[in-house]
């Protein structure tokens, strides 16, 4: 399968911003291993803020767009150079795509990207993709920003043509309630239609140094479902998951794309 995979910050870096390196080692290896398996895979990596925060010794999250996108500049350094030394470990390149939203609303432009990572995939590479943060100024609408990368990831699956997406995030999936305010919230298994209903359950919030919530990852399965790819939310503090979620086991929400408009 062709499958992407993203990963947020909560799930890389501890509340510091510093990195998770336990987290990130067993992700490498799972991923790593489904690769050997013969399946596609594409990363949609969060944590480059998050990890210039912690870089830079910040206080927290900045709030001013400038010290926002230092961070980013520097977090993605080590980022990367983290992804790079873990993957070749496992004797996997990876390669680094930064994108702003032009990069995907400009047909010319969104054809070259898509060009470069179908010849990345051909080449057995790992893409590594993130919002240019460092030029894109990110989460105020601005026409130029994609703003988080659930939205982002759900447009990578949409241009490879992938058959999965997985959001590895720091909630089990899609409940009822707020599983960590109401005890009696149940997690729901499987969706096969976002309706106003579900929405309703989607709160803002995300975590300190992250910019997603639920309703940034039910808009990502909209585009994912719309071109017929499955969507996953599931735990990234558990990275072996992504074995059972590849092969159809139903963990946590499973977003059914729908295969009969393709």
């Amino acid at each position: 399968m062709k499958i992407v995979v993203k990963v947020g910050t909560s799930t890389l870096a501890h509340a510091t911003g510093r990195l998770n390196i336990r987290r990130v080692e067993e992700l490498v290896k799972v991923l790593s291993d489904l690769k050997n398996a013969g399946h596609q895979l594409i990363l949609v990596s969060s944590g480059a803020i998050g990890m210039g925060v912690g870089k830079l010794n910040l206080p927290g999250r900045p709030a001013d767009m400038p010290t926002k996108q230092a961070a980013a500049a520097v977090g993605q350094c080590e980022l990367m150079y983290t992804y790079d030394k873990l993957f070749e470990g496992y004797n996997h390149t990876v390669a680094q795509l930064l994108l702003t939203a032009e990069d995907v609303n400009y047909p010319q432009r969104r054809q070259n990207f898509e060009n470069a990572m179908n010849r990345l995939l051909e080449l057995n590479a790992l893409p590594v993709v993130n919002e240019n943060d460092a030029v894109a100024t990110d989460e105020v609408g601005v026409s130029t920003t994609i703003g988080e990368n659930d939205t982002l990831s759900a447009i990578v699956a949409q241009c490879v043509g992938a058959d999965l997406l997985v959001l590895l995030s720091d909630i089990d999936g899609l409940y009822t309630a707020d599983p960590r305010r109401d005890p009696g919230a149940a997690l729901i298994p499987e969706v096969r239609e976002i309706t106003p209903e579900l929405k309703a359950l989607a709160g803002a919030a995300g975590s300190s140094l992250g910019t997603g919530g639920m309703a940034t990852k039910l808009k990502a399965a909209e585009i994912a479902m719309a071109c017929g790819c499955d969507m996953v939310i599931a735990n990234g503090q558990r990275p072996e998951l992504l074995y059972d979620i590849a092969e159809g086991r139903h963990l946590g929400t499973r977003f059914i794309g729908r295969r009969d408009e393709q």
